[in-house]
């Protein structure tokens, strides 16, 4: 077992043995764990109507920012590993996007790519965050890359994972939505458990009570999961958001498992051929979300880039 599954397992059995806890007090009390092992602290902003939920990093450093950004149905925590790699050398941030985790679910607003750029926009302002890095995941990913378009002032650098956006090659998701099946949102009990199968080739430890919580959280957020599904799941067959990427100056990174079967791999090409100055590495045994499955990974892949050492 990994060291951080191994502390994690500790953590819930000592917690079990000094009280009768529900499933969430756990819950709370092991994500509060792994968010202060990796130097973050939650907080919240308002932008017009919207409470915003983040982590942040609890002591701030003469250095860098780095912001991280959710893909659909995700959340601010599916950064912490990654976060924690990064501990004490960027200013991290970690944004609940509109809909998602423990920000505003609204249904009756746009959550359409550039409806959800001028969000964050709003929110980075809110914070004071003027330049920055900027990571995501699938949507989120796809929402970095609009972002690093529009706003380029902003941009230091960009790193795509799996991004969405593009669907020049299909994938094993588009014939499951097209045949009425979408994994991506959970319905039932169950569900979460062949979700997390899908998106992730390596799925790291998650204890039952733990597990079930978000299960519970995933199946209860299915109405406005379906309202943002909606809104960007045609977007990959549109040419706006492949010429929007064209204008991006900053310097991008893309990264893709090789074993996605939620966005074929094979568009990092396009990715790459559309924007000015970008690089891929492709991840061998690795799914949907490089930064969960591979954080060690992923955190030396981004220093490589940094100083021009990706090959």
């Amino acid at each position: 077992m990994p060291r951080n599954a191994l502390n994690l397992a500790l953590l819930l059995i000592t917690t079990l043995l000094i009280s009768a806890c529900s499933k969430q007090s756990i819950y709370d009390s092991a994500i509060g764990w792994e968010r202060s092992s990796a130097g973050l602290e939650t907080a919240e902003v308002t932008v017009g109507e919207l409470d915003i939920a983040y982590l942040r990093s609890k002591e701030a450093i003469e250095g860098d920012t780095l912001v991280l950004i959710h893909g659909f149905g995700a959340n601010k925590d599916n950064w912490t590993r990654l976060a924690k790699q990064f501990k004490g050398e960027f200013n991290v941030y970690a944004i609940d996007l509109p809909g998602h985790g423990d920000s505003s679910k609204p249904l009756g607003i746009g959550y359409r790519f550039e409806d959800q750029v001028n969000y964050l926009n709003q929110i980075l302002a809110e914070l004071g965050v003027k330049q920055f890095h900027m990571m995501g995941n699938s949507m989120g990913g796809a929402i970095t890359a609009l972002y690093a378009a529009t706003h380029p002032d902003q941009i230091q650098t960009a790193v795509l994972f799996d991004p969405a956006g593009i669907f020049e090659y299909e994938s094993e998701l588009v014939d499951r939505v097209l045949d009425g099946d979408n994994p991506l949102i959970p319905k039932k009990k169950g569900d979460f458990d062949k979700l997390l199968d899908f998106a992730l080739e390596k799925r790291p430890f998650v204890p039952w009570p733990i597990f079930d919580v978000m299960e519970e959280k995933a199946i209860a957020n299915r109405e406005v999961n379906e309202v943002i599904f909606a809104a960007i799941r045609d977007t990959g067959f549109e040419p706006d958001f492949r010429d929007a990427i064209t204008r991006i100056e900053a310097p991008v990174l893309v990264v893709w498992g090789k074993l996605d079967r939620v966005i074929d791999y094979r568009n990092a090409d396009v990715f790459v051929d559309a924007i000015p100055n970008a690089r891929k590495v492709l991840l061998d045994d690795i799914g949907h979300a490089p930064m969960v499955e591979t954080p060690a990974e992923s955190a030396r892949l981004f220093r490589e880039f940094l100083t021009g050492s990706v090959k």
